[in-house]
């Protein structure tokens, strides 16, 4: 357990947030010694509270009505698939006592809880990422304080209502899931970080440096700037149809959405071709120059267009060509990186920048200098029929994850028809700013402690671990 902080006599913020921490300390020492079975109804119970049909449905009408963000038949699915895909994950793993004995090294090792976690979550998923926290910490019996973004505090206090209804049936106590009160505030935020246990944040940057500034141990994610790269051997219209099914997928709400497509130029006219079949519209150089202007005003972007559907987007920048209204996605072309060119970042929204490369080697060049300007660890998604592709992409760019052939922001989170866990918090390595690399498990929420036997001595010879060395460079 962390050392309790001391409070500030002149901060209300330490004061009311010490409270709920003292009764997320109660209640997970209740829940101390509870058994595997016990910790899997806690997350039974949990996951219930977001997947029953009417719950979950409620969930995304609240969210979106509240946040003004995505569309609530696709948060539906995400509600849905995200909880299930995990407790998937979650069903037998082993996160109470003994998880793991090794006869040849002669360490046991012991699941230990991290205590009062703090979780930091966004508006852009105000019901499924903090389910998916709550279930990790509860996975390792450990209590969670939920501090949501102020426009997601509604959704988030249904979900726990539902979450303390099933907690009723399976007599665990309320206190083991608590959120901040409203209204949320960056003082009660910072107090809930420094006196909690461990740290898991997502959303903005600015949350993630906040945590990691706080004292508290603490897990981030790094930035998303997703970019996708269709090779001259790619099957154009399987491509161009994951990219914008994972384009417009709640409104481009995800970090794992493509904000670019790198596309071979001997296939570049057939690619936009195909993409523009899947729903997209290419504009051309004045409606570019509208929408960078509607989009970035003043040069931030619009908090009021982002994760809105293609036509209202469109509708606001002014752009009245004959089937924008019916577009699905918007297109744009670039050639440059960084500030001064913004389609080359994160959009938050369902707009495609499109590159041209000359080959394979120059798409993973233009990736990198996108990832120099944002996004770098994330992700990269990469639509070929070249199978050593994918590994050179592993093996030189700054990127935790290569994505093939598949709807990137569905994928890289966790899929049905992939091996990455189910998480909605992607560690980025230190190329995103981050500690961990991996997608966010309940491993994250554990600490282990690990005994150590003795066994028969294995000691070495100088020649054993040098020989191969001094033979060839001398002694």
């Amino acid at each position: 357990m962390a050392t309790p902080q001391l409070l500030s006599r002149d901060n209300p913020a330490d004061h009311i947030v010490a409270g709920l921490v003292a009764r997320a300390r109660s209640a997970q020492h209740r829940i101390d010694g509870y058994t595997q079975a016990q910790a899997d109804n806690l997350v039974a119970a949990a996951g219930w509270a977001i997947m029953e049909p009417a719950r979950n449905r409620r969930l995304a009408e609240l969210a979106v009505a509240d946040t003004g963000l995505g569309n609530v038949d696709d948060k539906i699915t995400k509600n849905h698939r995200k909880t299930l895909g995990l407790l998937r994950d979650l069903q037998g793993a082993i996160s109470v006592g003994v998880i793991a004995e090794n006869a040849d090294t002669g360490i046991t090792e012991i699941a230990r809880p991290v205590g009062v976690v703090a979780a930091i979550t966004p508006s852009t998923n105000p019901g499924a990422t903090p389910a998916n926290k709550i279930i990790n910490a509860l996975k390792g019996r450990n209590a969670i304080i939920v501090a949501p973004s102020p426009k997601g505090w509604s959704t988030c206090a249904l979900l726990l209502k539902f979450i303390h209804a099933e907690f009723d049936k399976i007599g665990a106590p309320h206190d083991l899931v608590q959120m901040l009160p409203a209204p949320i505030t960056k003082d009660t935020t910072h107090a809930l970080m420094r006196q909690a246990d461990l740290i898991v944040a997502t959303g903005s940057q600015a949350n993630i440096r906040s945590a990691y500034a706080s004292g508290t141990p603490a897990f981030g994610v790094g930035a998303g700037n997703v970019a996708s790269i269709i090779d001259a051997s790619a099957d154009l219209d399987d491509a161009a149809q994951k990219i914008a099914r994972s384009k417009i997928f709640d409104n481009a709400t995800s970090c794992s959405s493509e904000n670019s497509a790198v596309i071979d130029t001997e296939v570049y006219a057939a690619a936009v071709s195909a993409l523009t079949r899947a729903g997209g519209v290419l504009l051309d150089a004045d409606e570019t120059a509208k929408l960078q202007s509607a989009l970035w005003p003043a040069g931030k972007l619009s908090a009021t267009l982002i994760a809105q559907p293609a036509a209202d987007i469109a509708k606001a920048a002014g752009l009245t060509r004959t089937g924008i209204a019916e577009a699905k996605f918007l297109m744009v072309e670039e050639t440059g990186f960084g500030k001064a060119h913004p389609f080359s970042g994160e959009k938050l929204s369902p707009v495609l920048t499109l590159y041209k490369s000359r080959d394979f080697a120059d798409a993973a060049a233009i990736v990198e200098r996108v990832y120099d300007f944002q996004g770098a660890g994330h992700s990269v998604s990469l639509h070929s029929k070249v199978a050593d592709q994918a590994l050179q992409l592993g093996l030189h760019l700054k990127v935790c994850r290569v994505i093939v052939n598949q709807a990137h922001a569905i994928a890289t989170g966790g899929s049905f028809d992939n091996g990455l866990p189910f998480s909605l918090s992607m560690g980025c390595g230190t190329w995103g700013g981050n500690n961990f690399s991996d997608n966010m498990t309940y491993r994250q929420f554990l600490n282990i402690t690990r005994i150590a036997h003795p066994i028969p001595e294995r000691v070495p010879s100088v020649d054993d671990v040098l020989g191969a060395y001094i033979k060839q460079y001398g002694a």
